[in-house]
């Protein structure tokens, strides 16, 4: 028995998936559950043709301007450093790590620009003490990179 796939259009970007305006295939659970019910996305017919130009069209401008921002938001933070103060032990290990959320938390409070946790690009969560490049996927693809110092409290 062969699974049976889904054409869909997608109303607005979806992670992993595809960009306003695109027809793909999905499992008809991931459409039913998830993508429709959010109105993500309709079932793609063959009278949408015109509807999916438009998409396509407003996604354009949409991109434009995203990469626009992203570019400006990068040079913004060329010389930005992050700094934040963890507690330690005796041998000088921290307790805990600092996490995506903890430099998303960071962005926010020191520099006031919202971010969200996929944009931070961290293979792991950093567990010493020192400076650290962190790298930033921006909309768009647009790449940047700050400063994060991490001190121990009380110093």
């Amino acid at each position: 028995m062969r699974k049976q796939k889904n054409q869909v259009l997608l109303l607005e970007d979806v992670d992993s998936l595809g960009r306003s305006g695109e027809i793909v295939t999905v499992k008809p659970g991931y459409a039913r559950n998830f993508l429709l019910p959010k109105k993500r996305a309709v079932v793609a017919e063959k009278h949408l043709v015109r509807l999916q130009e438009r998409l396509k069209e407003e996604r354009a401008k949409k991109a434009a301007t995203d990469k626009k921002e992203s570019e400006a938001l990068a040079k913004e933070l060329v010389d930005k450093v992050l700094k934040t103060q963890v507690k330690i032990d005796a041998e000088g290990h921290m307790y805990g790590s600092v996490t995506q959320a903890d430099i998303v938390k960071l962005f926010k409070e020191q520099l006031n620009i919202e971010l969200d946790r996929r944009n931070i690009i961290l293979p792991k969560p950093i567990k010493k003490i020192g400076e650290f490049e962190v790298e930033l996927k921006l909309k768009e693809g647009v790449l940047a990179k700050v400063r994060l110092e991490i001190k121990p409290a009380g110093q």
